[in-house]
């Protein structure tokens, strides 16, 4: 049997490790539910839950590649200089063209549509990453208030990603604007366990497209990046998801 000393010393200890655990657990919930508060706020914001379920088609260029997503059939096009790829983006199947012919060899179309599926994760997320801060496999927690690069006050959110994704070892931070309750900075982090971002960045000049709101800006100090070409249209014909040449943007709106 243990000494009657050594015996409540170690419940001692146990009593203080409980206790941490439970306000650990605590701060963390009340974190989580101040995380899940802002980003409803966030989402009402940006036009609300109803109307970005209801938009439908969404274009926009990204680093000259020019894309048009159809949420609603889960089609994705897109186009890269004579390159155009036509994807399920659920099932990744579809077709590839270049210069108006279709890719034949059977392994460079794989790779082409995977690459595509690649690009429709990452060039969507630069465009409609605010309405996904609650999607399944997304880890948001409040981390405090602070400041944006430019002096703004915020409230300073985290995400992480548990297994989602093509590249869930990524973090961002994002700053949420006191007043309009919109972000209007993130952060971009290799690696969760990163302590420095890789990048910087605005998220600003919000503009009503159709019922929602999306920001084209994404400079910092570095330079301007804007995506351009960005619509809501309430209708794409079906010749476009089928065309094997690049389409004319300005007839998208």
């Amino acid at each position: 049997m243990l000494p009657r000393k050594r015996f409540y010393l170690l419940l001692l200890l146990c009593l203080v490790l409980l206790q941490g655990l439970q306000l650990h657990a605590q701060i963390t919930t009340t974190s989580n539910a101040k995380a899940r508060e802002l980003a409803q706020q966030i989402m009402k914001q940006m036009g609300g839950r109803k109307n970005w379920d209801n938009t439908r088609y969404l274009a926009w260029t990204f680093k000259d590649q020019y894309q048009i997503w159809d949420k609603h059939q889960n089609k994705f096009r897109w186009e890269n200089d004579s390159l155009v790829a036509i994807i399920n983006t659920q099932t990744k199947e579809g077709k590839v063209y270049v210069a108006g012919r279709e890719v034949q060899n059977p392994e460079e179309t794989l790779k082409l549509r995977e690459r595509a599926y690649a690009m429709f994760i990452n060039n969507s997320y630069w465009l409609v990453m605010p309405f996904k801060l609650l999607d399944p496999g997304v880890n948001l927690t409040y981390i405090g208030e602070g400041k944006t690069t430019s002096g703004a006050p915020a409230d300073v959110l985290e995400m992480t990603f548990e297994k989602v994704g093509l590249t869930p070892q990524n973090k961002y931070k994002l700053w949420v604007d006191k007043e309009q309750k919109l972000i209007t900075q993130w952060a971009f982090y290799r690696n969760a366990t990163d302590t420095k971002p890789t990048f910087t960045r605005r998220w600003a000049d919000y503009k009503l497209y159709g019922n929602i709101k999306l920001a084209d800006n994404r400079s910092n100090p570095t330079g301007d990046f804007f995506l351009t070409d960005i619509a809501v249209p309430d209708s794409v014909p079906d010749a476009i998801f089928n065309s094997p040449k690049p389409v004319a943007r300005a007839s998208i709106k």
